[in-house]
């Protein structure tokens, strides 16, 4: 029986790596999903900046680079940021990585890249491994509305504010957790967002990898989401849409006839709020012939 080849026997062949910063994606737990052009911008880079220099050494080393490497957490992304602009204005390679996944979702990667933008020079994503994204398609809910909210407050408080503040848009929303605040956070969103579909997954591309589906409450009490290990992304569906009252139609209306003629501002609020054109148009002449 022949084995099949780890790669493919042909693949198309790498481009020159032209100097700027390079926003490498790597895996988040699987190292076969590392992308070809993302090896070819390591293996390139004049200088790698990591989030944990310790992890990116391993990540290296697994696919035989070497590259110098410099730490850019929280504490040295402004000088990383200074470093990374002097070296791509004389003509070097940058690459900036995370410990996993695309750089820049919370992570201080965003000083370097904001800081390269401004100097005008160039940034170039190099896709690959989201847990965001890894999530969203294994959880099997809504997708074509979706609103990323990062890490939830550790105080119950706090976090039952945040919620309170995603809970009227109409889309569903991804968020990152840790193991042992994941029940007191499931139910807080239960209590604050309500009978929501949601689905808790961890350990993405890894051995252990789990997708645990069903509503915020159930969630909270299933023995499956009381402090699990590994990385965990937990995504919630839309919420049922509510009818628009009176005085939020009126609201948009307003704002849209500082903009639009009477018809035109209808026309506009009846597709947002899904109500009647005709009745909107009269309502909107009413509330130009007040003014």
């Amino acid at each position: 029986m022949t084995e099949r080849p780890l790669f493919p026997p042909a693949a198309p062949p790498p481009r020159p790596v032209s100097p700027g910063l390079y926003l490498v994606a790597t895996p988040i737990g699987n190292l076969r999903d590392m992308t070809l052009r993302a090896l070819d911008v390591l293996a390139a880079a004049d200088l790698v900046l990591a989030e944990d220099t310790r992890v990116s050494a391993k990540l290296l080393q697994a696919y035989g680079l070497r590259a110098k490497l410099e730490r850019c957490d929280d504490h040295a992304s402004a000088r990383a940021a200074e470093g990374a602009v002097q070296r791509i204005a004389e003509g070097q390679v940058v690459a900036l990585v995370s410990d996993a996944g695309t750089p820049m979702v919370s992570d201080p990667g965003f000083v370097v890249a904001r800081a390269v933008v401004e100097a005008g020079l160039p940034v170039h994503p190099i896709p690959g491994a989201s847990s965001l994204l890894a999530a969203l398609n294994l959880a099997a809910l809504p997708s074509d509305r979706v609103l990323f909210a990062g890490f939830l407050p550790p105080k119950s408080a706090a976090r039952k504010t945040m919620l309170a503040e995603l809970k009227p848009g109409r889309q569903t929303l991804v968020l990152f957790e840790s193991g042992p605040r994941l029940a007191a956070s499931l139910a807080d969103m239960a209590e604050v967002l309500g009978e929501r579909q949601a689905a808790v997954t961890r350990e993405l591309t890894k051995l252990h990898e789990e997708c645990v589906r069903g509503s915020l409450a159930e969630l909270a009490a299933d023995p499956r989401c009381q402090a699990p290990r590994g990385e965990i992304v937990v995504v919630i569906g839309p919420g049922a849409e509510e009818a628009a009252s009176e005085a939020d139609a009126d609201a948009a209306l307003k704002e849209a006839l500082t903009r639009l003629p009477p018809g035109e501002a209808a026309s506009e609020v009846a597709r947002a709020f899904d109500l009647n054109r005709k009745a909107l148009y009269r309502r909107a002449l009413e509330l130009r012939n007040a003014e």
